[in-house]
């Protein structure tokens, strides 16, 4: 039985990864990610290229802002935006606007919490 699958590509996870943290660095997507720094870099251009990620320099370091209302590429989700994806397996759980990248920060340390126990 193979166990080193999963349901989302490496796109995917890039955006959620972006979304949960604007201002990280590529080494820090990759890491986060389990892919190549180069990989992580690849797929970021592409995100921008189709208008689902939007770059801004701030003195060294990129932000990224996402956009949540183009439809997700696939044939069999089509019909929903990113911010649905980000919305069910997003860093908060919570619906992210069309363009809202920052989630809450009582939220994440609530469900810190919760996975914790206490």
């Amino acid at each position: 039985m193979a166990t080193d699958w999963t349901f989302l590509t490496n796109y995917s996870h890039v955006l959620l990864s972006i979304a949960a943290a604007p201002d990280q660095t590529m080494r820090e997507v990759a890491v986060r990610v389990g892919i190549t720094e180069r990989a992580a870099q690849r797929i970021l251009a592409d995100l921008i290229e189709a208008g689902y990620l939007e770059s801004e320099r701030i003195g060294r370091r990129n932000r990224y802002k996402v956009n949540g209302s183009l439809p997700l590429r696939h044939p069999l989700e089509q019909g929903n935006p990113v911010s649905t994806l980000l919305s069910l397996l997003g860093p908060t759980g919570t619906a992210f606007a069309s363009t809202e990248t920052a989630p809450s920060t009582r939220r994440r340390k609530s469900a810190s919490r919760a996975r914790l126990g206490g």
